[in-house]
């Protein structure tokens, strides 16, 4: 694989708060090797090697685009909802960034059938057969399609497992990372301070609680992608 230069710039990473980790007493001792220093009761994140490590995993998602490979972007808490959800539309990607309905990998012939339902009552309800139901079947199946858009609708296009997975919090997706552990399915994972570096094929050490962080960290790899995509694109 071929090495690229992806404008990775440290004064950047600073600005978006990616070197702060968390509280000195809150973390993983395996984090030791990430760790630069200790500020204010805080650990601060070495960003030197943030950097090798997007730059490794933007080589890895931008030679996966230029193969035709599916991605899946996870995370699910507040602070990353929308920048997963932008992120994942912009490069063409599935995604989830509400609750991780357990199973949805490791047991993917019924979330299959979840999908054919969803894209089932989408529709019934386009083509306005929901509203010709009686008025109590009615409710009870638009509230059921609410409730798929919700959870569902990020992989509403997906027709397999995905190739390669990005975890944005590994403490908060521990069930979508062990999930794709048990299927062999290669991760990226943003690591903070209080997380396991060894889990993930490769861990991004960075702030996972700052949106900017967050974001940043997002919008290297989604470009990765899409210029991948182009790659295959140029060269069929």
């Amino acid at each position: 694989m071929i090495r690229r230069y992806w404008n990775i710039n440290l004064e950047e990473m600073m600005k978006a708060g990616v070197h702060f980790g968390h509280g000195t007493r809150k973390w993983n001792p395996r984090m030791a090797p990430y760790i630069s220093a200790k500020r204010k009761g805080i650990h601060i994140t070495n960003l030197t090697r943030t950097a090798r490590f997007l730059s490794e995993a933007c080589d890895l998602v931008f030679d996966a685009a230029s193969r035709r490979k599916q991605f899946l972007i996870v995370g699910t808490k507040n602070k990353a909802a929308d920048s997963v959800a932008r992120a994942a539309i912009r490069a063409r990607c599935h995604y989830v960034n509400k609750k991780w309905l357990g199973g949805i990998l490791t047991n993917w012939s019924t979330t299959e059938t979840r999908l054919q339902k969803f894209m089932d009552l989408r529709m019934e309800q386009k083509t306005g057969r929901l509203n010709r139901l009686p008025k109590g079947d009615a409710a009870r199946l638009k509230r059921q399609l609410a409730h798929l858009q919700t959870y569902l609708g990020g992989i509403k296009y997906m027709t397999g497992l995905p190739d390669i997975v990005i975890i944005v919090d590994q403490q908060e997706e521990h069930t979508a990372l062990r999930e794709c552990i048990t299927l062999g399915i290669p991760t990226i994972c943003l690591i903070d301070t209080n997380c396991d570096p060894d889990l993930a094929d490769i861990s991004i050490p960075a702030n996972d609680d700052a949106i900017a962080s967050i974001r940043l960290i997002l919008n290297k790899l989604v470009f990765a992608i899409c210029e991948g995509r182009s790659s295959y694109i140029r060269n069929p």
